[in-house]
């Protein structure tokens, strides 16, 4: 009995299988013929993406090796024309790239025109824009002053920046350049007092750190300086007694 009741369940099973598909048949068709299409098409626009991007990375590698063989003005050329026409995340690296070799060049106003466009384009990778903005103010590190350098990269200096040390190594010379002293310092402590500082950056800062200590001593040395005169003085005054 068991075996009939289930050869009827299967035939109403089927029945209405049949039914679904004569009312929807050319429904679940078109379908999955659609989902085939943009499958393929998905997959060839990621193909076709990623030969673009592969093209833009022999160019850069290209321009990077003209740059290498001093052919900068051609390596300049070959990496802004990547940055403007290239694919993936190479125009970025193009725009990274000649601002450096700019920089390099003494081009500091064209180096830091080109850090500053990568940093506002929104478009770019927070990070890369971050490092964009590192970059141009240590581009100006020795010509900007104190406040035109912390309004470009103070955010950079706060514990929870990986750019962290490096900013706080550039406002802290920058600082001292100008002769504030105790921001110099203050940049230096938090700098030293990080446990992830390297160990070069750590000496560098300890370094300054006692260079700021002999000027602030420069103050009192000054102030004893009449001492001598005095004691000059004393014989003279003792003199006519003798």
């Amino acid at each position: 009995m068991s075996d009939i009741f289930r050869e009827v369940d299967e035939d109403l099973r089927r029945e209405r299988y049949k039914a679904i598909w004569k009312k929807y048949g050319n429904y679940i068709v078109a379908v999955a013929v659609l989902i085939v299409v943009a499958t393929a098409g998905y997959r060839g626009w990621e193909y076709w993406q990623a030969r673009r991007a592969a093209e833009s990375g022999d160019r850069f590698v290209a321009a990077l090796r003209l740059a290498e063989d001093g052919k900068k003005t051609e390596a300049l050329a070959a990496l802004d024309e990547l940055a403007a026409g290239g694919h993936g995340a190479y125009p970025y690296f193009a725009n990274m790239r000649a601002a450096a070799l700019r920089t390099a060049e003494g081009d500091t106003a064209g180096a830091v025109a080109e850090f500053d466009r990568i940093a506002g384009d929104r478009s770019a990778p927070p990070l890369l824009r971050d490092m964009a903005r590192l970059r141009a103010a240590l581009a100006l590190s020795e010509t900007a002053t104190l406040p035109d350098l912390e309004a470009r990269i103070a955010d950079l200096a706060k514990p929870e920046s990986p750019f962290r040390h490096t900013a706080r190594e550039i406002l802290a010379l920058a600082a001292w350049r100008v002769g504030d002293l105790s921001k110099a310092s203050a940049y230096l402590e938090e700098l030293t007092a990080d446990p992830g500082v390297t160990q070069g950056a750590r000496q560098r800062a300890a370094l300054l750190q006692q260079l700021i200590r002999a000027r602030q001593g420069e103050a009192p040395a000054a102030a004893a300086a009449p001492a001598p005169a005095e004691t000059e003085t004393a014989p003279n005054a003792a003199a006519p007694g003798g």
